[in-house]
């Protein structure tokens, strides 16, 4: 009886919401009958908002809270798993363009569809993220990511990301309905890959493989995506949260999920009696306002408790989060804050017993006082099954194009079973080739330009989108970090790995905060005009004990970045002048 009422409370505050905002005439743009019609057609439609299931507090809250908040109650998102396929076939029958469709389902809806419009940069043109759990791929898959891209040219590119995931770009919305059908025809999805919802499953690229594994993460990655996302199908109750959650899962001491920069982390540890598990730590996030690590959570659970745990986590952060106009004050680390981990603790706990009352939460193990070295995943490397290596392979500023996705399932399909995995570091993984055909699989023309060894630069580079399809970019990233890499490498003598993370403005998509040197958009002035410029933090560590980066320097121009780089290079790590 209360969920029904709650959910009658909430249809009442959308259906005022709508009514207001077509009271002031920004529900739509009214360019032409066209827009009405597209707009109204949506009303008939059998998709149950995410509105409601919020609190009768938090709908309150939201309605009068950032203009997303209002978007969502206006019109759930999750319209857009079924508007998409419906704007497509209008725009390839003539009937529309898709500047006749609502410009809030342009720029902000069709983000649970996972299609992203840069108004900006690529007007028309759309990226597509997708789900990849686990980072692992199929050769098939990287075959329809080619094919996907190709018919759009030069900016028809696609993207290894940060969470182990696949970002295609230049794509039209008369051709998505057909994408994401081809998608879901080979076990892929691009629902609820954006905007307020759980992204992308991370886990460890080595996971199975790996021979200092602690814990397989690929089937909890998977069956995390499953309760996520409704297999796939989406799953309105978790499609409207305060803001976004980031939930990995390591499987070894490496970190190689990064879950200190994660909104929940699982960091595998066995308890008193043996049993392997994870301790669980919560908060962790960038934006522009703030870098923050997790913190321990005081909690350890069984591997089994994992999936329940993260529906309990995704509940109480949906429920009990902030929906206020300032979308920096929202993430899951501000609930934290202001209730004290014990309480956040304790509520959470509270949701999981709802959910599933035998699953059981234990107090943290403590953790190792060892120091762990994190390993080099780039490479070739012996896998835990006898016989057999894992080949990991740097992607400069993880941009491929067609030929290049092909190339890499034709090795797959070669020496890998059809499989290739990617990294958060935006690299790909090729596992289970036999040793004795190393050498010969580095004869394939995918290595001919991405040959197996990389300078120490080239192995730690990361960059976000950067200027060039991004409208927060402040300089361009991806052509611009190779570049830069490639030309202190050839000037250089630098004797250990050095992990430069670039990221176009302060959102930190490229993670500068976690670099050895991050880099990071902002105004910069040469003789006195306005140039593309960076700031520059040093210090940053991943692993077992990660720290985040302090500002080392501000406003540098980029055309001076070599010679700004070559210095910190010689005096912060080793590196000496080629002669």
């Amino acid at each position: 009886m209360i969920r029904l009422l709650m959910h009658s409370l909430a249809i009442f505050l959308v259906l005022s919401s709508a009514a207001a905002f077509l009271q002031k005439g920004t529900l739509m743009h009214r360019k032409s009958p066209a827009v009405l019609r597209m707009s109204a057609s949506t009303a008939s439609k059998e998709v149950i908002p995410g509105s409601l299931y919020i609190p009768e507090d938090k709908a309150e809250a939201a309605a009068s809270a950032s203009n997303f908040e209002k978007v969502k109650l206006e019109k759930c998102g999750s319209n857009m798993w079924t508007d998409v396929h419906e704007y497509a076939a209008a725009i390839r029958s003539g009937q529309y363009s898709w500047e006749d469709i609502n410009g809030d389902d342009i720029d902000i809806r069709l983000k649970w569809a996972g299609l992203f419009h840069r108004r900006k940069r690529t007007p028309g043109k759309f990226m597509m993220r997708l789900k990849v759990p686990n980072g692992i791929l199929t050769s098939e898959q990287l075959r329809l990511f080619a094919d996907t891209v190709e018919p759009y040219g030069e900016i028809g590119v696609i993207d290894i990301t940060t969470r182990q995931n696949i970002q295609m770009r230049g794509i039209v919305l008369e051709d998505a309905s057909d994408i994401i059908n081809n998608l879901n025809n080979i076990g892929l999805t691009s629902l609820m890959s954006g905007m307020d919802n759980v992204r992308n499953m991370v886990g460890s690229p080595i996971a199975g493989i790996d021979p200092h594994e602690m814990i397989d993460t690929r089937q909890l990655c998977i069956d995390m995506q499953k309760m996520i996302t409704n297999d796939n199908k989406g799953r309105p109750e978790y499609t409207n949260l305060p803001r976004k959650m980031n939930f990995a899962i390591s499987g070894s001491r490496d970190d190689y999920a990064h879950t200190s920069i994660n909104d929940v982390g699982f960091q595998p540890i066995a308890n008193a009696e043996g049993k392997m598990g994870f301790n669980v730590v919560v908060g962790g996030y960038f934006s522009i306002k703030a870098a923050v690590e997790s913190i321990p959570l005081n909690m350890w659970v069984p591997p089994e408790a994992v999936v329940p745990l993260s529906e309990a986590f995704i509940r109480y952060f949906r429920d009990n989060g902030q929906r206020v106009k300032d979308r920096q004050k929202t993430r899951m680390m501000i609930l934290i804050e202001q209730m004290g981990v014990e309480a956040f603790r304790a509520g959470v706990v509270a949701e999981l017993a709802k959910l599933d009352p035998a699953v059981e939460t234990f107090e943290a193990v403590p953790e190792p006082e060892d120091v762990w070295e994190k390993r080099d995943l780039m490479g070739i490397h012996a896998q835990k099954q006898e016989g057999l290596s894992w080949v990991g392979v740097v992607v400069p500023a993880g941009r491929l194009f067609p030929e290049d996705v092909r190339m890499a399932a034709d090795v797959a399909d070669k020496y890998c079973a059809g499989e290739v995995r990617m990294t958060v570091e935006q690299n790909f993984i090729f596992p289970n080739v036999k040793n004795e055909d190393l050498e010969e699989m580095q004869t394939m023309p995918f290595f001919q330009k991405f040959p197996v060894e990389a300078g120490n630069l080239s192995r730690g580079l990361v960059t976000c989108t950067g200027a060039q399809f991004c409208s927060f970019g402040l300089v361009e990233t991806k052509n611009q970090a190779v570049e830069i890499a490639n030309a202190l490498e050839a000037k250089l003598d630098i004797p250990n790995l050095v992990r430069i993370h670039w990221t176009g403005c302060p959102n930190s998509c490229g993670q500068a905060q976690v670099g050895d040197i991050g880099l990071m958009g902002a105004p910069a002035k040469k003789d006195g005009k306005a140039v593309p410029g960076v700031n520059m933090f040093l210090g940053g560590k991943v692993g077992e004990r990660p720290e985040l980066a302090e500002m080392a320097q501000k406003s540098i121009p980029a055309e001076d970045l070599v010679e700004e780089l070559s210095k910190v290079l010689v005096e912060k790590f080793g590196a000496t002048e080629k002669k």
